[in-house]
């Protein structure tokens, strides 16, 4: 199961509570989580009682595999721990060499006469069988 680090919406209107959780992706913003690990006030004045991390559980999700949104990764990196950057896959290198590069060839209609002549001779092998 893929677990995500986000925010969860709390609070009345135009005055936003956001609780840091572990949960599903699978699930609604505001809907069920496994485990509440924090908390964010933004509009709190004091810049050190804004936001508000459990580390240890920080620490154990992040070990096993869970994803931070960007906006938690924030978070994490400010309470003093490091979010593991996933490795990007190396590129496989071709085992050959790419064909040369030849323009396509043009469409040429042939003459009338010629086409006249192929239509006959279709029809004629028609008639023979």
């Amino acid at each position: 199961m893929a677990v995500t680090l986000r925010l969860k919406r709390f609070g009345r209107l135009n005055h936003p509570t956001y609780r840091v959780v572990a949960t599903d992706p699978r699930f609604p913003r505001d809907g069920r989580i496994i485990e509440a690990l924090g908390y964010y006030l933004p509009l709190m004045p004091r810049a050190q009682e804004q936001c508000k991390l459990n580390t240890e559980r920080v620490q154990y999700w992040l070990s096993v595999g869970a994803k931070p949104s960007p906006t938690v990764a924030v978070m994490i990196e400010r309470s003093g721990l490091t979010v593991p950057t996933p490795k990007q896959p190396e590129r496989q290198k071709s085992k050959g060499k790419p064909a040369p590069w030849t323009p396509p060839k043009k469409k040429v209609r042939k003459p009338r006469a010629q086409r006249r002549a192929a239509k006959a001779a279709r029809a004629a092998a028609g008639k023979k069988k």
